[in-house]
């Protein structure tokens, strides 16, 4: 009897042993002819016979349903996700068949976030750059393009988890570059290196040459303050500035950071002096310059801001906010002429106090027309600065250049 049994068990066995490797040859067959939902009914079969399988068997079932999953492209998100899954139970054999079904799903992910991209469909770009970085974790670039992509759609909390994974793995983004210049087009091309070497070699590009990319670490920094800002977590948010600007104290553009988000929290001082400090560091940065122009008109220091705005223009010429601001500096002004004026009497005394401020107003337009007009030269679309020029030239009675502006006036509004 105990033979009997012993027999049968066996034969047991070696039928589930059957089975099993007719479901997984099914399955194998349909995926080939791109038949996936039979390959997934064959495979629902076949995952029921689970436990009898051995490692080898497993490690097939897994790849096979990765691949069933996948759908030559055509999953699902969830799909995507138990793919990734599904190899990672491939703990036996098929080492080069998952390296290559990896890399042709990076691809075609890719290829999926980069068309959502162009597509301006942000939050899905994100999370297909995202699952390209899980299928391959040595391209942290993909995990750099899913944070940054979902900023744009202000997904914040999945972007601060992005960029909290990105500084634990120390990413910098710093690389190098190789570089040359196609003759047909003219234009600047980044290549691998033996591509551009080869390239070269048949003289379709030129101008070979290689560099070191900037750190992206000022930007995730920036990012995850301005991140914490926006949560209202301003404690945070300076913590983590500070904490970059430790590692990097002479790294302009976390000051610059930091001293935005001080900016965002109102702390016009804290904003100043750290841009008093970049400023110091670079002394003929005119952004700078000019960004102090606009924290002393703002806190009510004409003349600094009039020497900042000066400085800016020595240093740029051809910075027109610093003009158009400079313009404004001077009609602020205006406004306590025209109170004076209006509240003056109709006595001799008066009227006499009424020609002069009349005279300090005309003034004052006469002074802000150099630097409106430069404005306008930079930029000759430059609506504002030609409306104000028009009631400048009203006011002072200058019907000739009046008429001139509103024709250029009338002219930009019908574009």
């Amino acid at each position: 009897m105990k033979k009997q049994i012993i027999i049968a068990l066996a034969f047991s066995v070696s039928a589930f042993s059957f089975a099993q490797k007719k479901e997984l040859r099914s399955a194998d067959k349909a995926i080939s002819g791109k038949n996936y939902a039979e390959a997934k009914a064959a495979l629902k079969q076949a995952e029921a016979l689970m436990s009898s399988m051995d490692d080898k068997l497993k490690a097939q079932y897994y790849y096979l349903n990765a691949q069933a999953l996948y759908a030559g492209g055509a999953g699902s998100m969830d799909d995507l996700d138990a793919a990734l899954e599904s190899l990672g139970n491939v703990k036996t054999g098929y080492n080069s068949e998952v390296s290559e079904l990896k890399q042709t799903m990076v691809n075609g992910i890719l290829t999926k976030g980069n068309k959502s991209y162009e597509g301006k469909d942000y939050s899905i770009a994100s999370k297909y750059f995202e699952k390209a970085y899980r299928l391959s974790t040595k391209d942290t670039l993909f995990l750099y393009y899913a944070a940054s992509t979902a900023v744009n759609v202000q997904e914040f909390d999945r972007a601060l988890s992005l960029y909290e994974e990105l500084k634990q793995l120390g990413y910098t983004g710093i690389e190098k570059q190789y570089f040359a210049t196609n003759v047909e087009t003219g234009d600047e091309e980044i290549l691998d290196k033996n591509t551009r070497d080869l390239y070269v070699k048949a003289k379709s590009h030129t101008n070979p040459g290689e560099r070191i990319t900037e750190s992206k670490k000022p930007e995730i920094v920036k990012n995850v303050a301005l991140i914490y800002v926006n949560k209202g977590d301003d404690e945070k948010a300076i913590a983590a500035m500070k904490e970059a600007r430790a590692e990097s104290p002479n790294d302009v553009n976390l000051i610059l950071s930091e001293a935005n988000v001080h900016y965002k929290m109102g702390n016009t001082d804290k904003f100043k002096g750290l841009l008093e400090k970049a400023t110091q560091m670079e002394p003929n940065n005119p952004e700078l310059q000019y960004n102090l122009g606009v924290i002393a008109a703002e806190s009510g220091q004409p003349e600094e801001a009039k020497a900042y705005y000066e400085k800016t223009i020595a240093l740029n010429p051809e910075y027109i906010n610093a003009y158009i601001n400079l313009a404004a500096l001077i009609l602020s002004k205006e406004e306590g002429i025209i109170k004076e004026m209006n509240g003056l009497g109709s006595s001799k005394k008066d009227d006499l106090r009424y020609d002069e401020l009349r005279g300090q107003r005309q003034d004052l337009y006469k002074s802000a027309i150099p630097y409106l007009t430069k404005a306008l030269e930079i930029d000759s679309k430059n609506i504002s600065a030609a409306k104000t020029l028009m009631n400048i030239y009203s006011i002072l009675g200058d019907t000739v250049k009046q008429k001139q502006m509103k024709e250029k006036v009338d002219a930009l509004e019908a574009q």
